[in-house]
């Protein structure tokens, strides 16, 4: 693949397109945009009424006549047509450009088939890029979190999304091992949901969920006592019911998607080289992405694994970034570049 790099101007944007929040970074300004990937349509003329934030506030709040819908499902493209358009609405937004049709590179997980990452593709150029780049997520949040992924040595990444968990070793410009599953922030929500019908009969909507997974949630061995009052609607009579769950509870609830990222990161342990692993008992595990920031997941990684375990700083902008620095620096990082498929 050929690139004109002099044609990649201030005004190209990186998109870390998620489950739950899409990322906009405009080169050489940061990330600019940072919304919930929610858009809420009236359902008689398939009329979209808000995206993003005012979107994500209606969830479980609108009237019949309105329903809201996440585009994207396990890190993938579920609707072509509305994520197209939140594509478009969002690229509007950031008002980076002058050119209508700017070039975008765009996030996808390890793991996607074929067929997703051309509905990927496309529904970028049907929203108005000139020009549309996949780079898989771990790499990208290698590069955001500042590994030296030049070198022939082993830098090991957890990015925990929405919709995704992605666990990848890589070394030399080039993923050595990766395990994709799709188990991320939002299973974690279901979690907590199913476990408030089978403990208390007491359905609760995403929101609430959301809020307990933030406000409560944790992974053993990780101790706190709060508490916290959750008002929902009872399953067996009907009306609304309030009940108070532990930080014991929470943690509780959320025990299944929490193994399954763990078995999965033995996994990807198990099947990594034995000279990469000795550099990740050296360097350690650096994890990204909102699902990082759930209390005691890095203290359970590293007691499960007898490794150094670390959470990023603002973790969920890792990816976003480190597809922005791909181009800013398009030179440095073109054999990122020249493994991605065009189609």
């Amino acid at each position: 693949m050929k690139f004109n790099l002099r044609s990649f101007f201030s005004n190209d944007l990186a998109i870390d397109l998620g489950t739950a929040n899409t990322l906009v970074y405009a080169k050489n300004r940061d990330v600019i945009l940072n919304e919930p990937s929610v858009i809420a349509i009236r359902k008689h003329d398939q009329e979209i009424v808000a995206f993003g934030k005012e979107a994500k506030e209606m969830v479980g709040r609108t009237p019949g006549e309105i329903i809201t819908v996440r585009p994207l499902k396990d890190g993938v493209i579920a609707d072509f047509e509305l994520s197209e358009q939140m594509i478009r609405h969002f690229i509007r937004k950031t008002m980076v450009t002058r050119i209508p049709r700017p070039r975008i590179a765009i996030c996808v997980p390890s793991g996607i088939t074929d067929v997703e990452k051309r509905a990927v593709r496309d529904s970028a150029e049907h929203a108005g890029a000139r020009e549309v780049y996949l780079i898989e997520e771990p790499m990208a949040a290698a590069i955001g979190l500042g590994l030296p992924i030049d070198q022939p040595v082993g830098s090991m990444v957890i990015d925990i999304g929405g919709g995704t968990t992605e666990i990848a070793v890589i070394a030399m410009y080039g993923i050595v091992n990766a395990v994709s599953i799709r188990i991320g922030g939002d299973e974690m929500n279901n979690a907590i949901i199913q476990y408030f019908k089978k403990t208390f009969n007491l359905l609760i909507g995403e929101n609430t969920a959301e809020d307990i997974k933030c406000n409560l949630g944790s992974a053993a061995p990780y101790e706190n006592k709060g508490e916290m009052v959750v008002k929902g609607r009872d399953l067996v009579i009907g009306i609304p019911k309030t009940v108070t769950i532990t930080s014991k509870q929470a943690q509780e609830a959320l025990t299944e998607p929490v193994n399954a990222i763990v078995d999965s990161l033995k996994m990807c342990l198990e099947n990594t080289p034995p000279e990469l692993s000795a550099d990740i008992l050296d360097r350690g595990i650096l994890m990204s992405g909102g699902g990082a920031l759930l209390k005691g997941l890095d203290e359970r990684l590293r007691k499960e694994t007898n490794l150094p375990v670390i959470v990023a700083e603002e973790p969920m902008l890792a990816v976003a970034r480190g597809t922005g620095k791909v181009l800013e620096d398009m030179a440095k990082y073109r054999r990122v570049l020249t493994h991605i498929k065009r189609y």
